[in-house]
C-alpha cells in the first residue's frame, strides 16, 4: 500500500512538471507548479519522524509564498498592459519579480536559506528529487523570461560564491550536496547569457552523476562525514568509485562532469571573461570539500588489505550502479572518441 501511495504521487509530481513546462499560458504554468508542490509534500512526510514533518511544513510555506509572488506578478503585468504608459519599466520590474520567485522555488542564492535546512530532514531519495527533478520547471521558465544580463550576472555571482564557501565547514553530506547544487545552479544560469540550450546538457549530466553518488550513499545509509570515514576504510573498490564520482561532480577533467563546464567556458570566453575566471575559481574551492570527503580514500593503509575489495551485497543488488559510475567517470573520454569517429 505504501509503495502504491508513493507511485501515485510520483506520477502526479512528474505530470505537474510537464504541465508547467508545456503550458501556453501563465495560469497553466502556475497550475503545474502547484500540482508538483502538492505531490512532493506527501513524499516528504514519514511516520513518527519529526524532521520529515518539519521539512514538509517548511517546504510548503516557502513554495506557497513563491507561487503567490509568481501569480501576483503575472496578474499585475496583465492588468497594467492597457493602463500604464511606461509599460517597459513595469514589465521589467515584474519580470524580475517573477524570476526571483522562480529562483526562490529552486533554492538558488541569495534565496537559498530554506534549501539547506529542508534537505537536512530528508532521506536520500527525496534529496535526489529535490536536487534534480524539482529544478526542471523553474529552470525552464527562467530560460523563457530571464533576459536582463545584469540581473543574471548578480545571481551567478551569488550562486557560485555561496555554493563554494558554504560547503567548506559542513559535516553533513546532504548539506554539502545542497551547497554543491547551488554552485552548479550558477553555472546553469550562466548559460542563459549566450546559449539557452546548454543548461539542458549541464542539467542532464549533473543529474546523472548525482544519481550515481546518492544511490551509493543511500544503500550504505551514510549521512555524515564521520560515517563515511569509518565505513569506506573497509571497502576499497566502493571508496575508489565514490571518490572518482565526486571528482566528476566537481568538474575535474577528464571526468564527465567537466564536459558541461567546458561547453559553458567556450561560450562565455569571448564576452564574459572576468565572470568566467571568478566562476572557475569558486569551482576550485568546491573541489576542496569534495577532496575532504574522500581524504581517507587517498590514504590506503596496510591494515585495509585484510578486507575484501568488494561488498558482495552491494554488487548483487546494484549492478547497474557500476554502469552509472563507469559513464560518470569515463563519459568525457567516450564522447571524445565518438566525435572523432563521426
Amino acid at each position: 500500500m505504501n509503495k502504491m501511495f508513493k507511485m501515485i504521487f510520483m506520477i502526479t509530481l512528474i505530470m505537474g512538471t510537464m504541465i508547467s513546462i508545456s503550458s501556453y499560458t501563465w495560469f497553466g504554468t502556475w497550475m503545474g507548479l502547484e500540482i508538483n508542490l502538492l505531490s512532493f509534500i506527501p513524499l516528504l512526510k514519514k511516520k513518527n519522524e519529526l524532521y520529515s514533518s518539519e521539512s514538509s511544513i517548511k517546504y510548503f510555506l516557502i513554495q506557497a509564498m513563491a507561487s503567490s509572488i509568481f501569480l501576483f506578478s503575472v496578474i499585475i503585468i496583465m492588468m497594467t498592459n492597457n493602463l500604464i504608459s511606461d509599460i517597459i519599466f513595469i514589465n521589467k520590474f515584474m519580470l524580475m519579480t517573477i524570476n526571483s520567485s522562480l529562483l526562490l522555488k529552486m533554492g538558488a542564492a541569495p534565496f537559498h536559506f530554506w534549501f539547506i535546512e529542508i534537505i537536512e530532514g530528508m532521506n536520500w531519495i527525496n534529496s535526489l528529487i529535490l536536487l534534480t527533478w524539482q529544478k526542471i520547471a523553474p529552470l525552464m521558465l527562467l530560460s523563457y523570461t530571464l533576459k536582463m544580463n545584469n540581473f543574471i550576472i548578480i545571481i551567478i555571482l551569488f550562486c557560485t560564491l555561496i555554493g563554494s564557501l558554504g560547503g567548506l565547514n559542513q559535516t553533513s553530506l546532504r548539506k554539502i550536496m545542497a551547497f554543491s547544487s547551488i554552485n552548479h545552479l550558477g553555472w546553469m544560469i550562466s548559460s542563459f547569457l549566450e546559449n539557452e540550450m546548454i543548461w539542458m546538457i549541464y542539467f542532464f549530466i549533473y543529474s546523472f552523476i548525482n544519481l550515481s553518488i546518492i544511490t551509493m550513499l543511500n544503500f550504505f545509509n551514510i549521512f555524515y562525514l564521520k560515517q563515511m570515514f569509518l565505513f569506506l576504510n573497509k571497502n576499497l573498490l566502493i571508496k575508489f568509485i565514490l571518490m572518482l564520482n565526486l571528482m566528476s561532480l566537481g568538474g575535474l577533467p577528464p571526468f564527465l562532469g567537466f564536459l558541461p563546464k567546458w561547453l559553458i567556458i567556450q561560450q562565455l570566453s569571448s564576452n564574459y571573461i572576468t565572470l568566467l575566471i571568478f566562476m572557475i575559481m569558486m569551482t576550485l574551492i568546491t573541489l576542496i570539500f569534495y577532496l575532504r570527503i574522500m581524504y581517507t580514500s587517498l590514504m590506503i593503509m596496510h591494515s585495509q588489505m585484510n578486507y575484501n575489495l568488494m561488498s558482495n551485497n552491494f554488487i548483487k543488488n546494484n549492478k547497474i550502479l557500476y554502469l552509472y559510475s563507469f559513464f560518470s567517470i569515463n563519459g568525457l573520454i567516450l564522447i571524445t572518441i565518438l566525435f572523432n569517429l563521426y
